[in-house]
């Protein structure tokens, strides 16, 4: 997920995606636990995907950064 994929997201789809991820991290780090984890990288990937949603949230709550 690109950062500018992100910021023309809404409010409401953000937190949606954010729900989203972090019920994937959880499933991740399940599978991880249990060895059934094909790709561990995906996790990084996932973490990554979560800040970058985070920040452009939080940059909207202070009227910061790019508008699109």
């Amino acid at each position: 997920m690109k950062i500018k994929e992100v910021r023309q997201l809404s409010e409401v789809e953000l937190n949606n995606k954010l729900t989203e991820l972090k019920a994937e991290l959880f499933n991740l780090r399940f599978q991880l636990a249990t060895g059934q984890l094909d790709n561990p990288l995906r996790i990084k990937a996932v973490r990554k995907d979560i800040a970058r949603v985070k920040t452009i949230v939080r940059e909207r709550e202070l009227g910061i950064g790019k508008e699109v």
